[in-house]
């Protein structure tokens, strides 16, 4: 999970909670924005989208991939 990873690389100790979504009224009352969505402090730090349980993109430098790199998780977790 590049979750656990991004936090193993800044040697932090988080609780991390996967939850699976199966309704846009979860996903508006979780602040699901697209699957994968990454909540840090309960709050989107990719963007607040519309709520949803269709699949997310998320931009990693020149490309475009499912779900936030190690890298981009590392900038936010680190902030």
């Amino acid at each position: 999970m590049r979750v656990r990873e991004a936090l193993d690389g800044l040697d932090l100790t988080a609780s991390v909670r996967e939850i699976e979504v199966t309704s846009a009224a979860e996903a508006a009352r979780l602040g699901m924005a697209g699957s994968p969505t990454v909540l840090v402090d309960g709050r989107d730090p990719f963007g607040g989208q519309t709520p949803s349980v269709a699949c997310r993109l998320y931009r990693n430098g020149t490309s475009v991939d499912g779900a936030p790199s190690v890298a981009a998780l590392v900038e936010v977790l680190a902030s």
